[in-house]
């Protein structure tokens, strides 16, 4: 019989982290509260399209058909049984002294809390081009999910462009799903590839399942390539100007673009709770302090790619460890972690491969000319950050109210890593000396009339 009076367990996020969480939790005979903004569990990698779509499992996940299958089914039977509540549909955007306000379409309430999981994942990491504030620009992730919630691409000619697994992964779907891919351009070099080999055999099925999906891929994939603008017309993108890994001029044709590099923590929900962070070098952002287990501060835990890169697999495992160091801190039985964390650090030895073989194009953020975007929310331009951070003094809040960057809709999630690369050169100090943006609630946009129905 599970304990529906105390504690009170919130869990934010109903990806793979947040799942085994709740079922651990499920598990020790407590009653979880699972928040998450989509209405159907699985999060981003095993995003789950709405009822009634035709494509099956395994065209949507691929080899991992299986593992979603799973999650997904064990979640629905814990929510049908009541076994925790699941708060669909629902996005927190503030935490405030052991509160949450919770955003949902009756308004903003106040869930309260004992213990907080944070499995809140990552977006993309993004760097600004010249002209990719144009209509047609897209992030990896947002193809990702047209292709699986709506099976439908966003372009007619696609180019994408960045580098890591997602890269790759993203251009294999849609190929395979009958999209007109017309070129993959990955700015790591082979030779930078080659050098996370060692790392990345930590997980050898999973490192040849990427050299086969990058071998369907063809003569689309260019690795070593030079971005240099997104050409635009009346109606949005019409081309990208680039230059391969021998120096040579190249404009490839198309009406979508999709960037990114790797991924970025969503960290603002960390931040309001009180979470200590620091600057990952390898990861070229600022992260949670977390311990082993994922023990962040004051009763708050964190699991999953909010915290560390390490997939759905290590998001998983990552979530199990949340949920056993909570309930180690309520005195109550909990699973054993050994076997756990030898798994995890497999995964990480795995992410620093990834780390070093698609790296953060800092070089090409720091080159970008005077007129480029960096933040698309306030059109805020290179040169408007540079010419804060000369003002400013090099330290990341006091360019944001400088220049307004980071103050959009965003919040700094796409535009902050960027700005920093650019100021810490423009001022000649490394981006962990420039800091980082404060987090603010609320953390995604709300629209007045729910704060007036507040309870």
């Amino acid at each position: 019989m599970s304990d529906l009076a105390s504690p009170r367990i919130v869990i934010v996020g109903a990806g793979p982290a947040g799942i085994r969480a709740a079922a651990t939790l499920v598990d020790a005979g407590l009653h979880p509260i699972v928040i998450d903004e989509g209405q159907r569990a699985g999060g981003q990698i095993y995003r789950r399209p709405p009822a009634g779509f035709t494509r099956p499992p395994q065209q949507l996940y691929g080899s991992e058909a299986q593992k979603a299958r799973a999650l997904h089914s064990l979640f629905d039977r814990l929510s049908a049984e009541g076994r925790l509540t699941h708060c669909a549909g629902n996005s927190v955007i503030a935490v405030q002294e052991g509160r949450l306000h919770v955003l949902g379409e009756g308004g903003v309430r106040l869930v309260s809390y004992d213990r907080l999981i944070l499995a809140t994942g990552a977006s993309d990491r993004v760097a600004p081009i010249p002209g990719w504030q144009s209509a047609g620009v897209y992030s990896l992730g947002a193809a990702q999910i047209a292709l699986k919630a709506q099976g439908v691409a966003l372009g007619r000619r696609i180019v994408l462009m960045g580098s890591g697994p997602l890269l790759t992964l993203v251009g294999t779907q849609l190929v395979k799903a009958g999209a007109d891919v017309a070129a993959v351009l990955d700015t790591s070099p082979w030779r930078q590839q080659l050098r996370g080999l060692w790392e990345l055999a930590a997980r050898p099925v999973v490192a040849l399942r990427g050299l086969v999906m990058r071998a369907r891929l063809g003569g689309r994939y260019h690795a070593g390539v030079t971005l240099e603008r997104i050409e635009t017309d009346g109606s949005g993108v019409a081309a990208v100007r680039w230059r391969d890994a021998g120096g040579r001029q190249r404009a490839t044709s198309c009406d979508m673009v999709g960037i990114g590099w790797h991924l970025r923590a969503e960290t603002h929900l960390a931040d309001l709770a009180g979470c200590a962070f620091t600057y990952d070098e390898q990861w070229r952002q600022w992260l949670p302090k977390i311990d082993g287990m994922g023990r962040a501060c004051n009763g708050v835990y964190l699991a999953g790619d909010g915290v560390r890169f390490l997939g759905a697999d290590g998001a998983e495992i990552a979530g199990c460890l949340a949920a056993a160091a909570c309930l180690a801190d309520l005195g109550r039985p909990a699973p054993s972690a050994k076997a756990d964390l030898h798994k995890l650090a497999r995964l990480e030895r795995f992410a620093r491969g990834l780390a070093c073989a698609f790296p953060w194009p800092s070089e090409m953020v720091r080159a970008l000319p005077e007129d480029a975007i960096v933040c698309r929310c306030e059109n805020v331009s290179a040169g408007a950050v540079r010419e804060s951070a000369d003002a400013g003094g090099g330290e990341a809040n006091r360019v944001k109210s400088l220049s307004r960057v980071g103050m959009g809709r965003c919040q700094g999630r796409y535009c902050q890593l960027a700005a920093v690369e650019l100021i810490a050169a423009q001022t000649g100090c490394t981006p962990g000396a420039v800091g980082r943006f404060r987090g603010q609630a609320p953390v995604r946009p709300a629209p007045i009339g729910a704060f007036l129905r507040e309870s």
